[in-house]
């Protein structure tokens, strides 16, 4: 590998939106920084369970169905 060409690895502290902390090592900001997260493992469908839903833009998901509704899709 080439020297000085890598970035700098650190620890911050990650905070979720319940308040949970924890700290891990990162490329992200500064030695020490805090990254606040928008989703935590009790919101996000990701994690929970939820429901998915599909966003028909410009009537892809339509034309899709439409093409191979015959084949039970």
């Amino acid at each position: 590998m080439k020297a000085e060409i890598h970035p700098d690895y650190h620890t911050i502290k990650v905070v979720m939106t319940d308040g949970t902390e924890y700290e891990t090592r990162s490329t992200w900001g500064k030695e020490g920084a805090t990254l606040q997260l928008d989703i935590d493992p009790s919101t996000h469908p990701a994690w929970t369970g939820g429901q998915q839903s599909l966003m028909d833009r410009g009537g892809r998901v339509s034309k899709f169905k439409k093409r191979y509704e015959g084949l039970g899709i």
